[in-house]
């Protein structure tokens, strides 16, 4: 196909963001139409963008204009019902993170993308965020991983559950960093966990140890009642190290050298965009040149099972 049609069901905060701004940068996409139950939303966002297919039920969106894909960008409550519909009309799909509440809807979602046939995908963008891809291309050229960190801390003090409470932290947010650990590291052996609750009247901190199936070992920090967000990353093999902040730099070191290799997040990413240095960009481009190409994305709906799973397994293994 030249271009990919694609329809896109939501116009809230974080498709305006990073997912409108993505695909319309590239020459081989075009927005086939638009749905938003805010009229005052879906008319900005299609001025915006120049959508002229605008419409609030996503049913008549899809029948009306037949688009090569759909992205269905709401939160995880919201989106079950709608991704089942689009699977069961055999529609490629593209979702946020975290891909519905729990386990067991995902893999609900995973069958029914299994029986339709259709291409999925699942937000997990740190997986796509430059500095660190590239960093774990260097850690990696010396062997394998043999330990890795993914720490996310917020301040979150003073704030609510999750949508009024519809979904934990850990299954919603911190999941980014449950999920980079399974990239970095493989699938996972064995958890132990601290689940806790520190200054919020729900869980609010979600350590692990994890040992991966290759022998390695992973080493999970979240806590939501801290002094600011720090969300970096850590990858070791044999002689060499990288510390990774997406937000800024990544140091590596080999061979006990003082001195590191340093990466700049808007340099290797090319542009001082957020899309592009956070890795949106890069994993809206992948999914389309999945679509393009007849390529498996990932991570699709039955790798985002895995993940979710592990969630649960980090919860049911607290001591």
């Amino acid at each position: 196909m030249d271009k990919v049609r694609i329809a896109m069901i939501g116009a809230g905060g974080m498709a305006n963001a990073v997912h409108y701004p993505s695909l319309a940068e590239m020459d081989d996409v075009e927005f086939a139409g638009i749905c938003d139950l805010d009229p005052e939303r879906l008319a900005a966002t299609a001025d915006r963008y120049g959508i002229e297919a605008r419409f609030a039920d996503y049913r008549q969106m899809v029948e009306q204009t037949a688009p090569d894909a759909v992205y269905a960008i709401m939160p995880p409550h919201h989106v079950f019902d709608v991704a089942v519909w689009c699977l069961q009309q055999k529609q490629n799909l593209f979702i946020e993170k975290p891909p519905a509440v729990n386990a067991l809807q995902t893999r609900s979602l995973a069958e029914w993308a299994e029986q339709s046939g259709a291409k999925t995908m699942v937000a997990f963008n740190r997986r796509f965020i430059p500095i660190l891809v590239r960093a774990k291309q260097m850690v990696t050229e010396r062997g394998e991983i043999t330990q890795c960190q993914a720490t996310f801390m917020k301040n979150h003090l003073g704030g609510g559950p999750y949508y009024g409470g519809a979904i934990d932290i850990l299954s919603c947010d911190a999941v980014h960093a449950v999920d980079t650990l399974r990239w970095m590291g493989g699938e996972v052996a064995s958890v132990a966990s601290v689940v806790a609750s520190y200054h919020l009247p729900f869980p609010s901190a979600f350590n692990a140890v994890m040992r991966f199936e290759s022998g390695a070992t992973g080493i999970l920090q979240t806590n939501w009642s801290v002094g600011k967000r720090v969300h970096t990353f850590e990858l070791h093999s044999k002689g060499i190290s990288a510390f990774v902040d997406g937000n800024g730099e990544a140091r590596i070191y080999a061979d006990n050298s003082d001195e590191a290799t340093v990466l700049v997040n808007t340099e290797v990413a090319g542009s001082t965009e957020l899309a592009h240095y956070y890795g949106y960009f890069a994993e809206n481009r992948h999914f389309i040149d999945c679509l393009k190409s007849g390529q498996h994305p990932m991570p699709d709906l039955a790798d985002a099972v895995k993940t979710m799973e592990l969630v649960e397994r980090i919860y049911a293994s607290a001591i």
